[in-house]
This record gives structure tokens, C-alpha cells and sequence, in this order.
């Protein structure tokens, strides 16, 4: 049977009412063609990664934005990842709507060109996603459009000497309950938080010593002598429960018993020296008394 906890056991917390305070977001910037080939560019918080085989993403556009209408009928779009340099523009063209004027212009934004999909890119993103769309979402203020990845363009200034992609260069950007942030010191990567930490050679030597392995595990040799004592009633305890002291603590007591019956001081080589002089001196007059030695 399940207990509720009593409320006492958990801090309280307010309660608000439903709200989309799921933050820190991307703030990508989403491209898109009409049919008569005119482009725009507008700014995009509620995007984000839904699947990885097929690697598909999803991108939320209100009803009303001109955007959401050229995406519809052309089934096309590419996110475009923003960073530090272009936060002012990616804030521009989400402020500014593209019936009135090119965005592209007003943002300074240059278009590259997509191998899959008419819609451009942008130049001065580190990553853009080209998408065709697979599925087409009604949820009420916003539409969902789930795109299906056909192709990542990414910035060759950002590889290394090895090809390998640096995006941590690149200065990506985060978007907070109406704020623009840079992303912060490193905390860790993937799965650090079971990865085994590595261990100092003293550490190590003394768990080699004591029966074990590097994980901690006893060695074949540790467990044998474990089994052993185990196997022996009484076998590690004295009478009293007391341990029984380790094959190298007897010898060294045995060691030092047998020193102290040894006359290992000056006085005692100087008592053992006058008793050896005291029974020559008595055999001496023993034998001048019964005759030893005179001339016939």
C-alpha cells in the first residue's frame, strides 16, 4: 500500500498557473523561400532535437507570422544556430516581420547556399540544419513543424588541424525568459557522473597490497587467504578475541625474547668474566693441595 508523505517532509513550493518557463532555450534562426524566390530570415526560441535515426527536429511558429505561411506550402525551412556576433541580428529579424522589409539587408545577414533544399542558409552561423518538413502539428497559438534532417552545413573556419568540428568556438548563445546569455564554464561531459575517477599510484599499491585489485575488487590471491582463514574455527583470534598477531609480528617478538636472555650488557659480561676467573682460581688450589705438580 502506498503512504502519502506528510506535507512536513517536502519544502513548499507556490504553485502559478500552466507556463512555458522551460529555460534555457536556442534561439535559432529559421530561414525559409517563397515560390517566387523571395527569402526570409526569422528568430525562433521553441526549437529543438525530437529524434536522432532519422535525425529529425521540430521548430513552433505562430499562425500569423509570415514565415509559418512559406513553410506550409513549401515544405522547406533550415535552422540556423546563433551566436554572440549575430544575438543583435537573431533578436532583429524575431522583432521585425519580412511583409515590410528584407531582413536579410536590415541584419547585415549574408545567405549561403543549401545542397538539399532551395531556402538559403546564413553565412555567419556555425551550423545550419537544412529540413524538410514530415509533419505538420496544429496545438493552438503555435504550429509545430517536424522537419526531417537532410543535410548539416557547418563553418570549415571552426575545424581543427584533425577535421574535427570546434563548436565550443564559436560562441553559442542561450535565450532565458526574454534574455540573451553566453554559455558558461565546462561542468562535465557525458556520463562523468559514473565515469571512474583515476587513481594516484599510492592508491593503487596500497589496494594491491591489502588483497585487491585497481576497482576495489579482492585478487585470486586475497580471497584464497581470506577462504583459508575462514575455513579455520577461531582461526585470526586469540583466547580472548583479541587478533592474533601476523607471521612477521612473531618474529620479531621471538627476536626479542630470545635477546633479552643473553648478556648483552657490560655488567653482565663483567659478572659472566669474574664467575670464569673464581672456578680457575678453586681447581688451581685444589691441585697444590693434593700434591699436583711438586719434585720427587
Amino acid at each position: 500500500m502506498c503512504l502519502s508523505p506528510q506535507k512536513d517532509e517536502f519544502m513548499v513550493k507556490e504553485y502559478w498557473k500552466p507556463s512555458n518557463m522551460l529555460y534555457p532555450v536556442p534561439p535559432v534562426m529559421v530561414t525559409c523561400r517563397d515560390e517566387n524566390g523571395n527569402d526570409n530570415v526569422m528568430t525562433a526560441a521553441w526549437a529543438g532535437t525530437i529524434c536522432s535515426d532519422p535525425v529529425m527536429v521540430s521548430v513552433s511558429i505562430r499562425k500569423e507570422r509570415y514565415s509559418h505561411d512559406i513553410i506550409e506550402r513549401t515544405g522547406e525551412f533550415v535552422i540556423n544556430l546563433t551566436t554572440e556576433q549575430t544575438a543583435w541580428a537573431a533578436d532583429y529579424v524575431g522583432v521585425r516581420s519580412g511583409r515590410n522589409e528584407d531582413k536579410f539587408q536590415a541584419a547585415h545577414l549574408h545567405k549561403s547556399l543549401s545542397q538539399n533544399v532551395k531556402c538559403p542558409g546564413i553565412e555567419e552561423s556555425p551550423v545550419s540544419l537544412e529540413c524538410r518538413v514530415e509533419q505538420l502539428l496544429r496545438l493552438g497559438t503555435h504550429d509545430m513543424f517536424i522537419g526531417r534532417v537532410l543535410s548539416t552545413d557547418v563553418d570549415p573556419r571552426y575545424l581543427d588541424e584533425n577535421g574535427k568540428f570546434d563548436l565550443d568556438r564559436a560562441g553559442l548563445v542561450a535565450y532565458s525568459h526574454g534574455e540573451y546569455w553566453t554559455l558558461g564554464r565546462l561542468l562535465g561531459t557525458f556520463g562523468y557522473s559514473v565515469r571512474k575517477r583515476p587513481q594516484s599510484k599510492t592508491a593503487h599499491r596500497a589496494k594491491i597490497a591489502g588483497g585487491a585489485d585497481v576497482s576495489g575488487r579482492p585478487t585470486a590471491s586475497g580471497k584464497r587467504t581470506a577462504d583459508k582463514r575462514a575455513a579455520v574455527p577461531g582461526a585470526g583470534k586469540m583466547a580472548d578475541g583479541a587478533a592474533c598477531p601476523t607471521t612477521t609480528g612473531r618474529r620479531t617478538a621471538n627476536k626479542a625474547a630470545s635477546r633479552s636472555h643473553k648478556p648483552e650488557h657490560k655488567q653482565d659480561r663483567k659478572d659472566s668474566g669474574r664467575r670464569t676467573v673464581d672456578k680457575a682460581a678453586r681447581k688451581k688450589r685444589s691441585r697444590k693441595e693434593k700434591g699436583y705438580g711438586k719434585h720427587i
